[in-house]
């Protein structure tokens, strides 16, 4: 299969390189140090066009192709995980649910400053008690006074909190009771909005930098227009924005395993043990040949999931097996890494550290390593 870019696409992954290099690389461990969110990079990311890659320039965006975006996502995520975990989701269920499903009043309205980088983009699915089990989410909007009143409540959710955060795209039930099938829609609700609050930062092993928190709906009341796409289809919609974020998880699975491979092997070279680099040393060796060969098969999976969806061709398997592969994948070899840097490698000082921490949530996001395997399991008919 032919995964070559464009010309103007091998542009702008060169910008991204050029970027992530001279300022995420430089600038984003601080905050990952301090916790905190840093939305200047992002809000330079946006003025050069970086936060509606998969927009088309009708709304704002660039009109990348997913091929162009994993290998955007590769160097983003190359300098910095958090950073690229932030700018992936708003690139990819913050905003795609809003171009695929919604209407062009509320492309112009939401959509566009998105795509232009100009306010942040979150996507609310996952509850206390529903993860997995998207079906089991509980947060209802109710039909009241020409709009809907929206109560509920929604965990570990991205990019809502920060003060560049134009508010949140949520799913909520609003079918019947227990005893018949629910249904699910789809709101925008911005930030400000009565009765919309979200809890302090919450705290993770990794992504320190990722700004994810709990948010609250108290009588939430959202007009018409808030409600994006078929009020009834609500969950299909959101399903199907998280076929593209599988694929992109991936991508930032891929990064992750280039940027351990990358230090490990410059630090076996450089360490001398025994009179000799450990790079000399079988051992070592048979590491950094494992972890070249696994990332360049997980590449290939994620670039032919990203091709088939470019084409027109169902993803859904393939974003999956990519997702699946990619993050085992990374967790892997960030801890192969650690044990080539062995003692330095266990302190929070050396950057190979900071990778190990984020690699783990890969196997959880968007949609876990287990669910995946149900997925793969239907589409071969199981």
């Amino acid at each position: 299969m032919d995964f070559s870019l464009t010309e103007s696409e091998g542009d702008l992954v060169g910008l991204c390189r050029e970027f992530a290099q001279k300022e995420i690389a430089t600038r984003a461990p601080a905050a990952w140090e301090e916790a905190r969110c840093p939305t200047d990079l992002l809000r330079e990311m946006g003025a050069l066009g970086l936060l509606g890659m998969l927009i088309p320039e009708e709304w704002g965006g660039i009109g990348m192709s997913t091929v162009g975006f994993v290998a955007a996502m590769e160097q983003i995520g190359l300098a910095d995980q958090s950073v690229a975990a932030a700018w992936q989701a708003h690139v990819t269920i913050g905003s795609l649910p809003l171009y695929l499903f919604g209407d062009d009043a509320q492309r112009e309205r939401w959509l566009r400053p998105l795509a232009e980088g100009r306010v942040l983009g979150a996507f609310g699915l996952t509850e206390p008690d529903a993860g997995s089990d998207a079906r089991g989410i509980t947060t209802r909007a109710v039909r009241r006074d020409g709009g809907w009143l929206i109560n509920g409540r929604k965990a570990f959710i991205s990019n809502a909190g920060t003060d560049m955060s134009f508010g949140v795209t949520l799913l909520a039930r609003t079918g019947p009771g227990e005893e018949e099938r629910p249904t699910y829609a789809t709101f925008v609700v911005e930030k400000g909005t009565p009765g919309f609050t979200a809890g302090p930062k919450l705290r993770g092993i990794g992504w320190k930098g990722l700004d994810t928190r709990e948010l609250f709906f108290d009588d939430v009341w959202v007009s018409d227009d808030h409600l994006v796409g078929d009020p009834a289809m609500g969950l299909g919609q959101f399903l199907r924005t998280l076929e593209v974020g599988r694929i992109s998880i991936a991508a930032l699975s891929l990064s992750l395993t280039q940027a351990v491979l990358d230090l490990a092997l410059a630090y076996a070279k450089q360490r001398v043990q025994f009179g000799r680099p450990i790079s000399e040393f079988q051992a070592i060796q048979f590491k950094l040949a494992d972890i070249a060969t696994e990332l360049e098969a997980a590449r290939w999976l994620t670039y032919r999931a990203a091709s088939l969806r470019d084409t027109g061709q169902p993803f859904l398997k393939e974003a999956s097996m990519a997702k699946l592969k990619a993050s085992r994948v990374a967790t892997w070899a960030a801890s192969e890494a650690v044990q080539i840097h062995g003692g330095i490698g266990y302190m929070l000082d050396s950057p190979v550290a900071r990778f190990y921490c984020d690699a783990k949530v890969l196997e959880i996001g968007e949609g876990t390593n287990e669910i995946q395997h149900v997925v793969i399991a239907r589409a071969l008919g199981c």
